[in-house]
């Protein structure tokens, strides 16, 4: 595990030596002038090495080509321990546990930086990058603790596409602070306003705040179906959002609103009305998971979530929309 660390490190060192901040559109000078971009606790260029060292680094754990249980129990620790962080985490392990270990690997594009102008000495320092995945355009954010990672992606939606980031005339982006109330969702109460959203629909206190679709009352209707539907067949369903400890993190766009990166998880559980007469088939997409064919009791399974949503200003208010998505099952469980 210490030598294919010590090539990932290497091979990211050598394709990202001559790594460019890549170009954004400036916001029109202000007359006030900004400070040196060296008084800034990550600049652009060190942005554009840290969005391709992860990027290599994490398509070299994924590469096929190493054989062996130690081998492969250590390109996933690499992962998980080196690489990511916050909602990305589970999706990582759940991408090489459901695969044997051989996850698929990504074909980046040059990325579109949105660096926040923080101070010198933030403890916390974070980024976001637009770059396509495979051909389709895709956010993500890198946050730094000890080291940096990669805290979420998200791609776009059909159709969708980033609103224009506010930078200053170094290309600098600002990070919105979580109580900010210039918008109409603070970035501190996105997490459990989409969670309402997802699990009400038009009919919660919350009903209004995001546009309909399939990642908010879409959700709420299947929610409610599958509900019906087990109950009249004698189980009982329940699936619920929850923000976790996964971090938010929140641009300000050129309109005055906000571009809010963010992670949920949704737990749905259903459970048999007895434990002789009515067993509970395991979906193929937990078998990864759960070895039995069946269940006699509980079914308990766990998707994480990552968004991106533009939200309008406070001072036009409408209905914020998620622009850009991506999740699945990270784990499964029952008895």
């Amino acid at each position: 595990m210490l030598a294919l660390a010590a090539g990932v490190l290497a091979a990211a060192t050598a394709c990202t030596s001559s790594a460019a901040p890549p170009s954004t559109k400036p916001a029109a000078a202000s007359s006030t002038p900004s400070p040196s971009a060296s008084a800034v606790a990550v600049t652009r260029a060190e942005a554009a090495k840290v969005f391709t060292e992860i990027t290599l680094g994490d398509n070299v754990l994924r590469a096929d080509g190493l054989r062996g249980e130690s081998s492969l129990e250590g390109r996933l620790k690499l992962e998980v321990e080196g690489l990511t962080t916050g909602g990305r985490t589970p999706l990582t392990q759940a991408a090489f546990l459901s695969t044997g270990y051989a996850p698929p690997r990504y074909r980046w594009g040059t990325p579109t930086l949105y660096v926040p102008r923080f101070p010198p000495g933030e403890q916390a320092p974070w980024f976001s990058a637009l770059a396509t995945r495979d051909g389709r355009p895709a956010l993500l954010t890198f946050a730094k603790s000890d080291l940096w990672r990669l805290s979420s992606v998200a791609q776009l939606l059909p159709d969708q596409q980033v609103p224009e980031i506010q930078v200053d005339s170094e290309g600098y982006a600002t990070a919105l602070a979580p109580d900010d109330k210039t918008v109409t969702i603070s970035p501190q109460f996105m997490q459990p306003v989409h969670a309402s959203v997802a699990e009400t629909g038009s009919a919660g206190v919350t009903a209004g705040l995001l546009a309909p679709g399939p990642y908010t009352t879409e959700v709420a209707e299947q929610i409610a179906d599958l509900r019906k539907e087990a109950k009249l067949s004698g189980y009982s369903y329940d699936s619920i959002f929850s923000a976790d400890s996964f971090p938010v993190y929140a641009l300000r766009t050129a309109d005055g609103g906000a571009l809010i990166q963010y992670s949920l998880s949704r737990t749905t559980t259903t459970t048999t009305r007895t434990a002789e007469d009515d067993p509970l088939p395991v979906p193929d997409s937990a078998r990864w998971a759960i070895s039995d064919p069946v269940l006699r009791r509980t079914l308990r399974l766990v998707e994480t979530h990552q968004y991106a949503t533009a939200v309008p200003p406070l001072a036009k208010p409408s209905a914020a929309a998620v622009i850009a998505h991506d999740g699945g099952l990270t784990r499964a469980s029952g008895t």
